[in-house]
């Protein structure tokens, strides 16, 4: 009898260990808007930064890249895992690498997000192991018009697919075996920049096949149910072709290169589907997939074509739904207008790539304005001075104001804003206050630096009715009411200050000079800083 008694006893309590670790598993979850990642469970703001594509196959280098990623303020590390070194030989699995970047992140208080360069890495199969290269029959690759073969594996072969996935799930299962309970891995990201070049689309035997067959039935369904909401792209050539309820891709969508992307799109978002659910079956923690976006003037097949972008996000949402987001690589200065076309259909917003030498002000735009879960520069390891770079500035400010930012992500309560060359002030109201913001460099008295324009910004977070937190660097705010009724809107005070654990701490009483009279807020452009201002009306 005791002994049955301590044989349910042990196996109560392995479920209830199994049942804790499930409850511990990273995971998203709305508020308002906003979508937000959830760990232990309060939510998680990534000051994250993204290692060069080789800075990970060397233990000793990635280990002496932590000190440094620390200093610059980071508290997340987008890590590659790379295909050909996690299964060198078929079947045969050495997650060593893996390890290394979880101990070190540990060491260092850091979370990671892993990269998994499997089938696809911009474009081509560079990172397919050897053996899946070498048996080019076994495992065939997209081609060209003129049936030459590519780097790229094709979508259309079923053994291609079913490696990478085994491969995948290998991978997640190590991490649910050492990682379940700490959660130091946050996020996956399922292959990298997907996308066909040269052409807009696969010519191999199979992919002419399926080509030649009919619209999958799921996304005719989507099409039908979803026609406000379409993207203009498919929309259009929908409409265009006459609306079918069926047919093959071209009587669906008409002939052109955009036909051959959104047929791309879909095997592409099938097959990395298929990557995504052996995964998850193993730890299903939140997935996503980056996308190379579109230099002006190219066409599908110049940039990667059917990668994950905007006017595909249709296709690739009914054709992968484990799938949690898609997400953009921003290299482009219009850095808020490729962020707002990733904000819709409710995709939870993340940046994981992005030009190292753009400001770190468009981290405070994306995590206020867009509700981003995560900023990421490329290559951050590279970055010069890590104690007073831009990033170190900027992301301990936005350390302090974690707490502040979460708290009101996805409630209307907070605005971000990016102001440059191109865009010289902001403005928009919150509650019955209208907040009009313009670049440093417009106020005579305001410092200048040598060059092009910088760009400065912000985010502005409402506490009360009439009190506000400001913080960024190189703006002017003046204040108005929302209603032109004749009121006037005063300043009662401004104070600059920082936070402590999520506590204010009040400084200097900003008045007279500083606040040129009365007149404006101002945070100069030679520092990043929060100022709490107080509000008031009068006729």
């Amino acid at each position: 009898m005791q002994r049955v008694m301590l044989h349910f006893l042990v196996l109560y309590l392995v479920t209830v260990s199994i049942l804790l670790a499930q409850q511990e598993v990273p995971f998203l979850r709305k508020q308002g808007s906003a979508t937000q990642l959830v760990v232990h469970g309060k939510p998680v703001l990534m000051l994250a930064g993204e290692l060069g594509n080789s800075s990970a196959s060397d233990p000793i280098f990635l280990q002496s890249l932590f000190p440094r990623l620390k200093q610059m303020n980071l508290n997340t590390v987008l890590v590659p895992v790379y295909w050909e070194l996690v299964e060198p030989q078929e079947g045969k699995f050495d997650f060593s690498l893996v390890d290394s970047a979880i101990t070190y992140a540990r060491r260092s208080e850091m979370k990671l997000v892993l990269l998994w360069f499997g089938s696809w890495k911009n474009s081509m199969s560079c990172y397919a192991p050897y053996w899946v290269k070498v048996q080019y029959k076994r495992f065939p690759r997209a081609r060209t018009k003129e049936g030459r073969a590519l780097e790229i594996l094709t979508p259309f072969s079923d053994e291609n697919r079913k490696a990478d996935g085994k491969a995948f799930g290998a991978l997640m299962r190590h991490i649910r075996e050492v990682d379940s309970r700490e959660n130091t891995v946050l996020m996956v990201q399922v292959e990298n920049e997907i996308g066909m070049i040269p052409d807009a689309r696969d010519y191999c035997i199979e992919a002419e096949q399926a080509f030649r067959s009919n619209v999958p039935q799921e996304l005719m369904e989507y099409l039908h149910k979803n026609t406000v909401s379409l993207s203009k792209e498919v929309l259009d050539a929908w409409s265009a072709a006459g609306m079918k309820r069926s047919g093959t891709w071209e009587e669906v969508f008409g002939k052109g290169l955009h036909t051959d992307e959104f047929f791309m799109a879909w095997y592409f978002a099938r097959y990395t589907n298929y990557v995504a659910e052996q995964g998850k079956k193993e730890y299903n923690i939140p997935m996503y997939v980056n996308a190379a976006l579109i230099r002006p003037n190219y066409k599908p097949g110049q940039y990667p074509s059917a990668g994950p972008l905007p006017h595909l996000m249709d296709i690739w949402k009914v054709a992968a739904p484990s799938i949690d987001f898609l997400a953009p690589d921003i290299y482009f200065k219009n850095f808020a207008e490729w962020l707002g076309r990733y904000d819709q259909k409710g995709n939870p917003v993340f940046i994981p790539e992005v030009d190292h030498r753009q400001s770190v002000v468009n981290a405070f735009y994306a995590v206020a304005q867009h509700n981003a879960m995560g900023y990421s520069p490329f290559a951050i390891e590279f970055v010069e001075n890590p104690e007073n770079n831009q990033f170190a500035k900027g992301y301990a400010l936005l350390r302090q104001l974690t707490p502040l930012i979460l708290e009101h992500q996805g409630k209307g309560s907070m605005r971000g804003f990016l102001l440059d060359s191109a865009t010289h002030d902001a403005k928009f109201t919150i509650g019955k206050f209208t907040f009009h913001i313009k670049h440093e460099y417009s106020w005579p008295y305001g410092v200048r630096k040598e060059g092009e324009v910088p760009r400065y910004g912000g985010c502005i977070v409402q506490v009360a009715d009439d009190e506000f937190y400001i913080a960024g660097t190189g703006i002017v705010v003046t204040f108005h009411p929302s209603i032109d009724d004749g009121t006037i809107v005063g300043i009662a005070s401004i104070d600059e200050g920082h936070f402590e654990n999520g506590k204010w701490v009040p400084g200097r009483r900003l008045n007279g000079d500083e606040s040129h009279q009365g007149r404006h807020l101002n945070i100069s452009g030679n520092s990043f800083g929060i100022q709490k201002v107080k509000l008031y009306t009068y006729r």
